[in-house]
Order: C-alpha cells, then structure tokens, then sequence
C-alpha cells in the first residue's frame, strides 16, 4: 500500500513540523524547510517556478507588504454585494492525504466558529474551507457574501490570464522599420517586467538585448541613423487606474521599463515615471546610441507601426506561468493589471479597465465558478468597487488543484509560504499562530479596513485543504491580520475529525 504509507508519512511530518513551530521561539530555517516541502508535495509541484522568491529580503517583503495595501490610503467606492450560491463540487486533486479521512464539518466548526468571533476582525467576516481532496466545502460562514477582496483578486486575475493566453504565453516587444522614412519604432506589447537594467535577477526581457539586436540588423543593412518613435497603441482608455495616480502602480500602458520605477526597487511603493512609455523609449535611444545608433529629431515620440514596417528584433517575457507566480508572491500590481490587459486581449474585449474586468469575468464563467456579486474593476485589488466571495476565492484555488488543470499550477506555486515568502515573510511570528509556519500559503489582501487571506494548508491528516478568510471594518490592520492568520494555523493543525 504505498500511497497510504506516503500519506503516513507526510501526516507525521506535518504534525512534527507544525508542533515544532509551534513551540519554537524563533523561526528555523530547517523546520520551515521541512514544513515547505510538504506543502509543495500536497500540491504536486515538482519544482519552483524561475521566480521562486524563497530568501527574500526582509526590506523587500516589507515593500510587497506596502504595495499591496495600497499605501494604507481609504479610496471609498464601496457598493454592497450581492450574495451567491455555494460552488459545486469539482474534480480535484488526489493530493497525498487522499486515502485518509478529510475533516469533518462540526469539527471543523468547533475549532473555527470562536476564532472567527474575534473583535479584531471587524463586523463583516465570511470564511470558506474546501477539501481539495472531493471539492466539498467542509466549512462555510456567510461563504457567498461578495466583499471588497484587495489583492485577493490577484488569484482571479492570475486563473483568468491562464485560462485565456495559457501558461506558456509569453509578451514580446519588438522593433519595426518603416523603411521609406528609416523610422525604427518601438513596439510595446504588454511587458510589465521588461528591463533596462544591467544586472537582471529574475530573467526578464531585457531592452539592453533588444538594443544589441536592433543596431546589429541595423547596421547589416548600412543603416546607423534612425528618427526613433514608440507605439503603446495595444492598450486603450484611461492609463491612470481609477484610484488615481499613487506609488503603488504604474500608468497602465502596453510599453514600461522596471514598472516605470525611477529608483533601483523592485517591488513595492516607488516613484514611478509620468509616461512609462516615453520613458522606456529614451532609454532605448540612449542605449542605441551607445551601440552605434544615432536618433536624430529630439526625444522619440508616439507613433504607431504601419502594416508595412518590417520587424527588425524582438524579445519575450518569461512564460506567463511565472508572471503568475511572481505576482502572487510580491503581490506585484503591475503584473496583475498587465495580466488583467492581456486577458482582454486574449478574450477579444476592449483593452481597458473595462475590457479587462469583463474579460476576467467571462473566463471564470466557462469554468463554472460562483460569481454571484462578482464585480473586477481591476486586475490588481487596489480599487474598493472590487467584490468577491469566500465561495469564489476557495472556487479558484481548487480549480488549480484539480488533476486535469496543470496550466493553473502556478496559481498555487506562487502562493506566498508563512513566515518565508513575499508578503506573508514577516508574519506568524506570535506564538498564537506560528504553527502555521510553512504549513500555509496564501495570498494576502489588505486596504484600509479590509483584511483577507486565501490559500492552501495541509492539515495534520496530510489533507489538503483550501480556505479563504474574508474581512471588513476591522479596527486596525494588525490584529485583523493575526487573527486571520489564526484561523490558517487553525485549519493546518486541525485532524477534525
């Protein structure tokens, strides 16, 4: 029997690695290490993707945290939901665990209906336990209700951007001379990641590579001088997101360079450039310039390429998998609202704020998720007219876990890991919860009175579980945090049976 002796064993490693955490002081590598492969063999993930962010810094976390509140700043908009159904079981995973019984819902209730209770979550509080084992909802309270998500929407947007492009779709921008008039033309196509930057950490598309190339085939054809010119036309309406103009975010435009960041960050609040695509273009003329290339006519202006221009070079994104997982760990907003935009384009509806919510909206109806009361005004969670449920969260990441669904994986891979990664690095350090250290992933979410958490745990069975911990009006940011970070803990912990 030796799926049942792989469920034993990772039963009683869980247990260990929980119990260890539990009663340790500090955080030790050895246990998180131990605590983290589990959870990746739960979720049947053979590798980390290319942006694996294990060993972040703890100032970068520090920025992701930042990023993903949005400054802290209460942008109002807030409309009520409207309630939906409880989701219909889907085919999941046979995670390791499978052949042994999952929780039971009255244990389940027994342990989360007090920690629920808690002051420090505020008035409004829906939660939803999913076995990912049956896709049966193992525990639900007001699970249906659609509330403000914050960056929780970034799960939505990451499913939908899969489903629509798939996973290895990957985003070019590309040069095109329009010969008659020697106009080279920089072409964006969406790349929030493309970089100018000599030391390039994470393997993004390089504009220092689109310029060797470009002055190359530029000078094989006899050609040193050019009038340089950029075309952001993929993207359409406003580029300023509806919260208006603020470091977390970028304008939302088809041509950027490090997410228009002026200073050397990589994650979280940055001044950010005015016109990101004026911006890449005259980093690109600086870097033709030092390759040979002259641009004559003052800074490069807008244009757009003409079916006659010919292609002259090109580079790619990393595949959108790893966008994904980069997104859900950092909490990246211009990845979401990138991925948002790219949805629209693979769906066929207009490349705008609108384009992309509807767009998003009509990939996760074909896979048969609740989205009653679902509205997505965004692909990021920054802005509060933004409604989800506990139903659809926990719908989304059982979606991932399913079998059949290997081109959502990255959905579950980038999820941040307690205590570890990205923005959940620097929590479940009180004692009340640190048994949850490495036993959860989960995004995070968090605007001014809004806290939220979704995501994976194997419990002390070895069964994977998918939950989502939804909050609004909380007193202060803090508290609600631990408090839904008591409840993962919770879950992991729990045989409950």
């Amino acid at each position: 029997m030796p799926e049942l002796k792989a469920s034993q064993l990772l039963t009683s490693a869980a247990k260990t690695a929980a119990t260890s955490a539990a009663k340790a002081k500090t955080k030790h590598v050895t246990v998180g290490a131990t605590a983290v492969g589990l959870v990746l063999a739960a979720v049947v993930v053979a590798t980390a993707g290319p942006w694996d962010a294990s060993g972040q810094r703890k100032a970068e976390a520090d920025r992701a945290a930042s990023q993903e509140a949005g400054g802290g700043a209460d942008h109002g908009r807030t409309p009520a939901g409207a309630p939906s159904a409880a989701p219909s079981a889907p085919a999941v995973l046979a995670a390791p665990g499978a052949s042994v019984p999952g929780p039971t819902k009255h244990a389940l209730a027994d342990v989360l209906d007090p920690l629920l209770k808690d002051p420090a979550l505020g008035p409004r509080r829906t939660a939803a336990v999913v076995d990912a084992v049956t896709g049966k909802r193992l525990y639900g309270k007001s699970a249906g209700d659609a509330l403000i998500p914050a960056s929780t929407i970034k799960l939505a947007t990451a499913v939908a951007a899969l489903t629509a492009a798939g996973p290895e779709h990957r985003i070019a921008t590309r040069t095109a001379l329009e010969k008659d008039a020697k106009e080279l033309v920089l072409i964006g196509g969406g790349d929030p990641t493309l970089t100018a930057r000599e030391k390039n950490p994470y393997g993004a598309a390089s504009l220092r590579t689109l310029a060797d190339e470009t002055a190359a085939a530029l000078k094989k054809s006899d050609t040193t001088e050019v009038t340089l010119s950029y075309d952001a036309s993929l993207y359409s309406g406003p580029s300023t997101h509806p919260i208006g103009p603020n470091e977390n975010l970028a304008q939302v435009t088809a041509l950027m360079a490090d997410e228009g960041r002026t200073d050397d960050s990589t994650s979280g609040p940055a001044p950010r450039a005015a016109d990101p695509a004026a911006s890449a273009a005259q980093k690109f003329a600086d870097l033709l310039r030092e390759r040979g290339i002259r641009t004559k006519g003052g800074e490069p202006g807008p244009s757009k390429a003409s079916g006659q221009a010919e292609d002259v070079a090109k580079v790619e994104s990393p595949p959108l998998s790893a966008l994904v997982e980069r997104m859900l760990t950092h909490s990246d907003n211009d990845i979401a609202e990138a991925l948002a935009r790219q949805t629209a384009v693979a769906a066929d509806e207009s490349h705008d704020f609108d384009g992309a919510g509807r767009a998003v909206k009509k990939e996760l109806h074909k896979l048969g998720l609740p989205l009653s009361g679902a509205h997505f005004s965004d692909g990021s969670g920054l802005d509060r007219t933004d409604k989800v449920s506990a139903d659809l969260l926990t719908g989304l990441l059982a979606k991932a876990a399913e079998p059949d669904s290997t081109a959502l994986r990255s959905v579950l891979t980038g999820l941040p890991v307690a205590g570890f990664t990205g923005t959940l690095s620097n929590r479940y350090g009180d004692p009340a919860d640190a048994s949850g250290t490495g036993l959860v992933r989960a995004k995070t979410g968090t605007l001014t009175g809004v806290n939220t958490l979704a995501g994976t745990v194997v419990d002390a069975d070895g069964r994977l579980l998918v939950f989502a911990f939804m909050t609004q009006g909380a007193p202060g940011p803090q508290s609600a945090q631990a408090g839904l970070d008591r409840l993962a803990s919770s879950v992991a912990n729990c045989g409950c049976r």
